[in-house]
Order: C-alpha cells, then structure tokens, then sequence
C-alpha cells in the first residue's frame, strides 16, 4: 500500500513537473508594427485596433501572448529608417506593416525577421517578393491592387463629371508605388480626352501648396493616390477640395466620410483582419516567403452626395446607384 501511494504520489509530482515545464517554456510573442501615419489617424480608423481584435478571435491575447512594440511615423519619411531600426534592436519575432514606405524602411533594416504587409500596391513590383503565389522573401501579407483602381477612377470621376478636362494627380514622392500609378492615370486621361496634372506632397504643409498648384493649373477634379499619409490627412485633403470646387477621389472610404466626393477602393480594416491570419501562420512555424500574398476580394464605391451639392457638382443617377453607399 505504501508503495502504491509512494508511486502515485510520484506520477503526480511528474505531472506538475511537466505542467511546469510547459508554463515555463511557452513562448511570449513580440510583435513590431511601423506605420507610416500618426497615432491619432490610427486610431480613429481603428486599423491597429481592428487588427488586435482580430488576433484575439484567432487565440492571441496582446499582454498575454504577445507583446506590441508599437512605431509611428506621423507622415514624416525622415523617421521611418530610425524607428525601422527600433524594432530590429527589439528583438521583435514578426513586423505588421502599415504602408509601402514603411515596409521599404523595413526591407532595408532587416532581411531576416518576417514582415507582414497590410497596403502595398504590387509587392512584386516594389521588390518585396518573388511572385504573389511564393514571395520567397521574408516580406508576406496584402497587395491593394492600386494599378488597377487608379483606372477605374478615372472612369469614375469622368461618369460624375462628364464635361472634366484637367484632372490632378495627389502623389508622395517617397512612395515608390505611385509613379507608375501616375503613368496609368496619364495613359487612362488620354484615352478619354482628359489631362492629368501631376501634384507632389509629402507633408501636411506640401498637400496645401499642392492644391495651390491644381489652381494654378485650373484642375477640376483630383485622383488621390493611396497612401498612408493621405489617409491620416484625409480631412485637410477634402477640405482643400471642396474649398476649390474640385470633384475628389481616393482609396479610403474615410475620405467620403470626412467630406471628399468618392472613395473606390478595398477595405482597409478588412486588410488588417487578414493580416492578423499571415500573423498566426508565422506564430505557428509558417515561413513568410511560403504564404501567397493575397489580393483583395471586395471593392466599395462611396459617394458623398452632400459634397457633390456643395460643388456644384449634379451626379447621374446610374452612378448613384452603383454605390455601395451614399452619403447624404
């Protein structure tokens, strides 16, 4: 009987000695994300949030599994080089994205630390893969398909405008996916009669002399191309043209939703929920350079109709209802 307890009482202690084990060997992630934009636009749009929910439906508790180490930009390109840097000597297991130049900074800091993109345009064109279907690189995650959304854009705004001629381009000069957005535009421009004028900003005070330039210039209406300071900027950039008269359009529906005439583009915060699975593969032993990059599935139309009255602007009814949304 002795020896029978002596016995149990061993398993038992060998049990708590595995639990113990295991407790103390279980793994506390640490997460780096850079954004290119500022903590405010971040979290009014709620996209790290939304990304964090979505980690915790898929089992990972921030605090409890994973730590964040957290970066943000504020628009200014000159920072995203250092604080790429700062999660490097984190030590952080896996970087989220939050833009295309954010994850040129972070190419450039590490080729060894897996990165999940959440807004690149053509990750194969911007030389973070391979190819969509094998990235062979340490950079996965989500391609925009801005190329083709630019065009469609422009046959957007020419249906809400259909006597427009001059039509200004919005773009950042340290984001090297929109040059060749630019050239589509120009070519789509042709095609239908128009012109496209060219407009660079990379700050705050720059977006305000660019819309001076599109005065100057006599633009009617301005594409802007998707980017992470545009979104952060996003109410500044309405303002400037509702102020000048200009039918607008961009990527992001929180554009429509702070005043700009229409937003066509894939959403945004859906793009962080699936960045949140890419994350969980990773965790899980998944090398990055092995999961396909993936494309968006829906795109939305939103149509600010009160924007459209305050411009002057008499939009068709079959546009109208090819929104996904109208805002009255």
């Amino acid at each position: 009987m002795i020896a029978r307890r002596t016995l149990i009482l061993a398993l038992c202690a060998a049990c708590l000695g595995v639990s113990f084990h295991s407790n103390a060997q279980q793994k506390i992630w640490r997460l780096g994300y850079l954004d290119y934009g500022s903590r405010e636009s971040a979290e009014i749009s709620r996209r790290y949030a939304t990304f964090i929910e979505a980690m915790r439906g898929l089992g990972h508790v921030e605090g409890k599994d994973f730590v964040s180490e957290v970066r943000y930009a504020e628009g200014k390109s000159e920072r995203l080089s250092p604080l790429a840097a700062e999660l490097v000597q984190a030590k952080v297991d896996v970087i989220l994205s939050g833009g295309t130049p954010a994850t040129h900074a972070l190419q450039r800091a590490t080729a060894t630390i897996p990165i999940v993109n959440t807004i690149v345009a053509d990750p194969v064109a911007e030389g973070f893969a391979m190819s969509l279907a094998r990235p062979g690189k340490n950079i996965t995650g989500l391609a925009s398909n801005n190329l083709e959304i630019v065009q469609k854009q422009v046959e957007l705004l020419v249906k809400g405008s259909p006597r427009l001629q001059r039509v200004a381009v919005l773009s950042n000069p340290v984001n090297q996916g929109h040059p060749p957005m630019q050239k589509l535009i120009e070519e789509a421009a042709r095609r239908t009669g128009r012109r496209a004028i060219p407009t660079r900003a990379q700050s705050p005070e720059e977006i305000e002399s660019a819309f001076a330039s599109m005065a100057r210039e006599h633009a009617e209406a301005v594409i802007i191309l998707g980017d992470a300071l545009f979104i952060q900027q996003g109410r500044q950039i309405a303002g400037l043209a509702r102020a000048q008269r200009m039918a607008s359009i961009f990527t992001s529906p929180e554009y429509a939703d702070a005043g700009g005439l229409m937003s066509y583009g894939p959403d945004i915060l859906d793009h962080y929920r699936r960045a949140a699975t890419f994350i969980d593969k990773i965790f899980k032993g998944a090398r990055p350079g092995d999961l396909p990059i993936e494309e968006p599935t829906l795109y939305f139309l939103v149509i600010n109709r009160g924007t459209a009255k305050a411009i002057g602007l008499q939009l068709p009814q079959e546009l109208l209802l090819r929104a996904d949304r109208v805002i009255e």
